[in-house]
């Protein structure tokens, strides 16, 4: 079995009126003898999984790289069950048995074979969409998997959800969650801009570009954007450097062409990203661009010429056109009028620079190498993830609802303000990470250290109202007699006293 991906290049000379409906990029499957039926009306396998494929874009997986990836399962999966004489749409007996060959040729067969419990669950939800597809489309008369009920309970409201029982037991989201803390991400920046740990320069490096390279990785860690995200960027699309420090974060737009599922939403900034941001656009990004004679490679498709750019869109070969409409093979194939490409960052040339994995790479294995062997391998969502958590701490320990009290003062966004302070820290977060839901955003809840965030907060409103803090711990130690500390996903931080 073959998989290909679709092209409409040169379909008019395929012998058809129109150009195909088929999106471009979208996997197929072909036979090896490059049949779709046996006979008329009698669709082959690949045909009906094709079928599935097409209506992916509007079934809630919009993204090209998912499409790519349900390919792959099902291919797996269909060459599996055919080897083993077993048909796709074959008795719910046959699939049952034929699945827990599966299940232990996933788990323990060839070592190249055996997948984590992570990816193993993930392949048996896309399996199981398929299949609830396929029975009602009509093509198959059973699945091979058992289901429980099961409910779901947050915040006191509950729901009836189906558990496919051939999911592995796997670890809770929030032990998977890999972050950086606080020393070593300021190793990490500090080894992006070519730098040993004290501060001085590292003489081992032999790399360029720190000043970009310390930029994007000073941005990826304030905003949390994914690697795609902050990868395809247009310098048009930054924010405004504010006329002068402030503590409250600074709102950031990610445009719709570049997020998970084509969302736009607001995440924020540090002051002090931005500010590094600005520096190498001013300096080191101007100089690589201005007069640039780079044009996109012809693989990539022709160049598309931006004049008239401003923060929300720009003329694309003379037309006008918005930068959140724009693809992330568009974005790379844009020219900027001073010559250069139009992405956030950019080569010493002027070409765009998208390689930010193998640069977080080798900063890590040269931190690890040369001055921490507890260094981690660093990856844009450890990133993520880190701002995550940093964010939540913030959050619940009320540092930006104090931060948002001086945005009136300051002439800042009062609508930033408000939302500061009313919001819960939850559904805050939620909505700069880009979640769907918030109990996707909850696993960081449980990574936070409850207990020390507390304790700080506690100790800077004792000395706030005047009361020496330690005495005020030790005396509601006494009539608390040793109280857990617990955060509700709804009020922040309160005090439990078991005793009620």
């Amino acid at each position: 079995m073959l998989l290909n991906f679709f092209s409409s290049e040169g379909w008019e000379s395929w012998d058809v009126e129109r150009r195909p409906l088929i999106p471009e990029g979208m996997p197929v499957l072909i036979d090896d003898d490059l049949a779709f039926e046996d006979g008329p009306g009698a669709p082959r396998v690949t045909t009906v999984v094709n079928r599935w494929l097409r209506e992916l874009p509007t079934s809630g997986a919009p993204a090209l790289s998912s499409w790519a990836s349900y390919a792959r399962v099902v291919k797996s999966w269909a060459e599996f069950v055919a080897d083993h004489g077993v048909g796709l749409f074959d008795s719910r007996e046959r699939l049952k048995l034929v699945l827990g060959r599966y299940a232990e040729h996933r788990s323990a067969g060839p070592v190249e074979a055996r997948f984590a419990a992570s990816t193993w669950g993930r392949h048996m939800s896309v399996l199981s969409g398929f299949y609830r597809w396929a029975l009602a489309e009509g093509y198959a008369t059973a699945e091979p998997f058992t289901y429980k009920t099961a409910r779901a309970i947050f915040d006191g409201t509950g729901r009836e959800v189906r558990v496919n029982l051939a999911v592995r037991r796997s670890p809770k989201p929030h032990v998977t969650i890999k972050y950086l803390e606080a020393d070593f991400e300021e190793l990490f920046l500090r080894g992006l801009r070519g730098m040993a740990p004290d501060g001085s320069q590292d003489m081992s490096f032999r790399g360029r570009e720190m000043v970009r390279n310390a930029a994007i990785g000073g941005l990826a860690l304030a905003t949390g954007l994914r690697l795609a995200e902050f990868s395809y960027l247009l310098v048009y699309e930054i924010p405004v450097l504010p006329a002068r420090p402030t503590a409250t974060p600074v709102s950031f737009s990610v445009p719709e062409g570049v997020t998970k599922g084509r969302k736009f939403r607001t995440t924020w900034a540090s002051y002090e990203a931005l500010a590094d941001l600005q520096h190498y656009l001013d300096l080191e990004r101007a100089a690589a661009t201005s007069g640039s004679a780079w044009r996109p490679p012809p693989q990539w498709g022709p160049a598309l010429q931006v004049s008239d750019a401003d923060a929300t869109g720009g003329r694309i070969n003379g037309v006008r056109r918005s930068w959140g409409a724009l693809t992330p093979g568009e974005r790379r194939r844009l020219v900027g009028p001073g010559g250069g490409s139009c992405l956030l960052a950019v080569t010493s040339t002027g070409a765009p620079f998208t390689a930010w994995p193998r640069v977080f790479e080798r900063t890590s294995d040269r931190l690890r190498a040369n001055f921490e062997p507890r260094f981690p391998h660093v990856h844009a969502h450890r990133l993520r993830h880190t701002f995550a958590l940093r964010t939540l701490e913030l959050l619940v320990s009320g540092h930006y609802r104090q931060a948002a009290r001086l945005i009136v003062d300051t002439d800042g966004d009062a609508a930033l303000a408000l939302y500061l302070t009313k919001a819960d820290p939850l559904l805050v977060l939620r909505d700069l990470l880009g979640h769907s839901s918030v109990l996707t955003t909850e696993k960081y809840l449980r990574r936070l250290d409850t207990t020390r965030i507390y304790a700080e907060a506690y100790e800077a409103a004792g000395f706030e109202s005047g009361r020496p803090a330690q005495a005020g711990r030790e005396a509601d130690a006494k009539r608390t007699n040793d109280a857990d500390v617990v955060m509700s996903a709804r009020t922040g931080l309160t005090l439990h006293d078991p005793s009620g």
